[in-house]
């Protein structure tokens, strides 16, 4: 299936990326740093992510389990805006999708992963005019699987990931870093300076 045009639909800054989502939900400041100021940099976390990434794209169709699988399919969806592409898509017997992400770390539930993956879902829905109730996530380093399901919270969630992504990109604004728990991991923590930025914020307060 030939993809249209986004740009026929939306404008340019309006287009939001699927793998964004993800970063927007884990940190607004991690997106808008890739994003719009198109900085990154590189840790064992998204070195392992990508040699990982890279295997499954080199794969080809195979049959599994019962499920026909396709690998790197593109997706998008002229609804919400969005564009990218799924790891892998399994087709069961009766032809519904079944979307699947894959992830180097170890299982553990985390929403910012699910917002990704219920968005392709939901580009799959459209493309294909199947209904897609679920998908599921594989985790290399514990070769564990979690199946996530597309509840109408998750897909409440995921339209509110797209649309405030959606406005930070309009704005073309980098939000100010949190400096919390999250930032130890961050590949970009070097170039955010989260407790830098932090301290001379308290500074200039006092």
């Amino acid at each position: 299936m030939p993809a249209p045009d986004l740009l026929e639909f939306w404008n340019e800054a309006e287009i939001v990326p699927i793998s964004a989502l993800e970063h927007y939900a884990y940190c607004p400041r991690q997106c808008a740093l890739i994003h719009i100021e198109q900085v990154y940099e590189e840790n064992v976390y998204t070195l392992r992510g990508a040699a990982l990434h890279e295997r499954v794209d080199q794969a080809e169709g195979l049959i599994e389990d019962g499920f026909v699988l396709e690998y790197a399919l593109p997706l998008w969806s002229v609804q919400l805006g969005l564009i990218g592409r799924a790891d892998v898509v399994g087709f069961l017997p009766d032809g519904t999708p079944y979307p699947i992400e894959y992830k180097s770390g170890k299982r553990k539930v985390k929403y910012h992963d699910d917002v990704q993956l219920c968005a392709q879902a939901m580009c799959l829905e459209e493309m294909l005019q199947r209904a897609v109730p679920k998908g599921s996530i594989y985790y290399y380093a514990s070769r564990r699987r979690r199946e996530v399901e597309f509840t109408a919270d998750l897909r409440a969630l995921t339209e509110q990931v797209i649309h405030e992504t959606r406005q930070m990109f309009r704005s073309g604004r980098t939000p100010p870093p949190l400096n919390d728990a999250r930032c130890p991991d961050c590949s970009l923590i070097r170039l955010c300076m989260p407790d830098v930025i932090a301290r001379l914020q308290q500074e200039q307060t006092r």
